[in-house]
């Protein structure tokens, strides 16, 4: 059985004290009693697709709650704002791209998708002064700021992000489950993602190292903001129709993000240097005798373990 363990919940968090009552601990925390303005009561359903208008916006669309990134089971489309928040909100649609009962799910991108992060300051004017957002980071260190919505059941797959970042949920409810990033050897990773899609009724013949990963699992309800700390691996339900706005940031030196990544999700850029050296290693091993090869693999194995790891499963 997957040990669980509930996410610390803190009250009376501000700008004086996150670093060392939050963010220094380096673990999720739900944050409740924050004053996040007038969306918590404005972004209604009926009040953004008045008020989004016409900006086109490209969505994921899936027959099922369940979003797979392996199989690709969705399809992106684009719809007017106004339009992907109305469907968003129903459950039986009169016009759909797949089925009536489809799903629909909404991240904000920035003006040029591949240069640009995303900024609902800049992309949705007409509600910016609706959202406040906790000043817990110096402006300097702002990266982006992400605009969801999603469908109610719709689930997005288990990865992380190189930065540190805080999920306010706005409407809605959902549920989050977070892996630390010591448990990335029990995840199956492929780049930032894990493979294990259905984390809830995983394949244990295919994963079996799966089970040995502590769940940390909570509930989030309108106007609770989620404290997610650089490479912890999350897996997001919205429990309802829900929308919710990402703010993340650069919790270390900025020489030390990739300047061309928009998302937020390329590794660091001495990581990404380490990845392609290890990559070449692993080629130049493939020229010895498969004897030799398991040997000097497993030396190096022990250097990483010596080196870098504080503790190794």
């Amino acid at each position: 059985m997957q040990k669980s363990v509930q996410v610390n919940v803190a009250y009376n968090v501000d700008e004086s004290n996150f670093v060392e009552k939050v963010q220094s601990k380096r673990r999720p925390c739900v944050l409740k009693g924050l004053d996040i303005g007038e969306c918590s009561t404005k972004w209604t359903a009926e009040y953004l697709s008045n008020v989004g208008g016409k900006v086109e916006c490209v969505i994921h669309v899936s027959e099922t709650p369940q979003m797979d990134f392996i199989n690709k089971n969705y399809l992106y489309r684009k719809l007017p704002f106004s339009e992907v928040v109305k469907r968003a909100a129903e459950r039986n649609h009169t016009e759909y791209f797949l089925t009536k009962n489809e799903y629909y799910y909404f991240r904000s991108l920035g003006e040029n998708v591949r240069k640009d992060a995303s900024n609902i300051t800049e992309q949705f004017q007409q509600i910016k002064d609706d959202i406040r957002i906790p000043e817990f980071f110096p402006p300097q260190s702002f990266f982006s700021s992400v605009f969801r919505i999603a469908s109610a059941g719709m689930q997005l797959w288990t990865h992380y992000d190189v930065m540190d970042n805080l999920l306010i949920q706005v409407n809605g409810r959902k549920r989050v489950v977070l892996f630390a990033p010591s448990d990335a050897l029990h995840l199956y990773l492929q780049g930032d993602k894990s493979l294990v899609t259905d984390i809830d009724n995983p394949d244990i013949k295919k994963f079996p190292k799966f089970v040995q990963a502590v769940r940390f699992e909570c509930v989030l309800e309108a106007g609770d903001v989620l404290f997610i700390p650089a490479l912890w691996f999350h897996n997001v339900v919205a429990l309802e129709f829900g929308v919710a706005v990402n703010v993340f940031w650069k919790n270390l030196q900025s020489e030390m993000y990739d300047k061309k990544d928009p998302y937020g999700n390329k590794d660091l850029i001495p990581a990404a240097r380490s990845m392609d050296i290890l990559n070449r290693a692993l080629k130049v091993l493939d020229e010895l005798p498969e004897d030799y090869k398991d040997f000097y693999a497993r030396r190096m194995v022990a250097r990483i373990q010596i080196n870098c790891c504080t503790h190794f499963l």
